[in-house]
């Protein structure tokens, strides 16, 4: 018999360093799973992407027990680290934060595309493109 689900949480951590403290604490804490065994699981899962955003989608069953996913990390996270900047624009549309070429955009979709609604690269290439827009990044090329 299948196990009942209780939620499904998402939360973006940053690789090998998730502590029990808050979002973590605070996100797990009210559906009573232990959260030091997700944090060092999840450490060390991802102790070779330091450095990273690697969301973790985790199921919570009615028993209590846990499994979690690792996903792709955020496109706008690697929007802002190929285009080496802080942020995005404050007010899409009228400012350019930055720029980025169709290469850089086609190997972030590469990156993406399992965890996007796509079928294939050109469409990712297409969802990428949209999100750098709404950031104040340029696409050049």
């Amino acid at each position: 018999m299948a196990k009942k689900i209780r939620i499904v949480l998402t939360l973006q951590l940053n690789a090998g360093k998730a502590t029990p403290a808050p979002p973590v604490g605070t996100a797990l804490g009210p559906h009573g799973i232990n959260i030091v065994e997700f944090t060092k699981s999840y450490n060390e899962k991802t102790a070779d992407k330091v450095g990273q955003v690697i969301p973790a989608q985790i199921t919570i069953f009615e028993d209590r027990s846990f499994v979690f996913v690792l996903k792709t990390p955020p496109a706008p996270y690697l929007l802002r680290k190929a285009a080496g900047i802080e942020k995005g624009a404050a007010t899409a549309g009228r400012e350019n934060v930055g720029k980025v070429t169709r290469d850089q955009i086609r190997e972030i979709a590469t990156i993406k595309l399992a965890d996007l609604n796509a079928n294939d690269i050109d469409a990712a290439m297409a969802q990428i493109q949209g999100t750098a827009r709404s950031m104040g990044i340029e696409v050049e090329g």
